[in-house]
């Protein structure tokens, strides 16, 4: 009952109400980034949801689009703005996808959305991750956030995926607003551009894995 009905309920209620008491809020934030970047305040990427249907998820912008002499996008680092610092480290830049959960493309609880590509290098357990709505935030968030390791945040993904409840919700989104009040747990600058790609290939652990199931899943 909570997973097929009431949990996308909540969802659209709760984001809906959110986005209402902070639309001043958002609006400064639009008006202030189109000033400060001189144009589009959003960050749009593509992202796999629910059954791996890919959606656009929203961000505000913290980046500038830097490139190297090939034409490469530079390092996090290198690229992130001082209002951008600000807006990860406070957490304000995740404010659009609110927009995501009343559309139906994310859940307030649920893993968090990675990028496309890395959905060829899932194994089985770690694939179940997209049997249901990623959220803003989820298990792996307050647990260690962004601090934690490839391997630990997607065994968080299906545990989480595993033991879904009303219960384990409410924890997790309490414990968020806790976390985003002290700060805990974040870190804004990102050294490199490696990622679940470059753990598979460097660490036992991640073997890359086209198996006909995750490829049936995928279509």
């Amino acid at each position: 009952m909570y997973i097929l009905f009431l949990k996308r309920l909540i969802d659209f209620f709760i984001s809906l109400i959110l986005f209402l008491v902070i639309s001043p809020v958002f609006l400064l934030l639009i008006i202030v980034l189109f000033i400060y970047y001189k144009g589009n305040p959003f960050f749009f990427q593509k992202r796999p949801g629910y059954k791996a249907s890919i959606f656009s998820v929203i961000k505000f912008k913290s980046m500038i689009d830097k490139f190297d002499s090939e034409g490469k996008l530079l390092p996090d680092s290198e690229r992130i703005t001082g209002l951008g610092y600000f807006l990860r480290k406070t957490s304000l830049d995740e404010l659009p996808q609110l927009i995501n959960v009343i559309k139906g493309d994310m859940s307030l609880i649920g893993p968090r959305p990675l990028l496309v590509k890395y959905l060829t290098y899932y194994t089985d357990r770690e694939f179940t991750r997209h049997d249901v709505r990623p959220g803003i935030t989820g298990l792996a968030q307050i647990s260690g956030r962004n601090n934690l390791k490839f391997p630990e945040r997607l065994e968080l993904d299906a545990q989480y995926v595993e033991q879904i409840s009303l219960k384990l919700d409410l924890l997790i989104f309490f414990k968020t607003i806790i976390k985003v009040l002290v700060g805990s747990d974040v870190t804004v600058i990102v050294t490199s551009n490696k990622g679940l790609d470059d753990y598979r290939r460097n660490d036992e652990y991640f073997i890359k894995k086209n198996s006909a199931t995750q490829l049936n899943k995928l279509n």
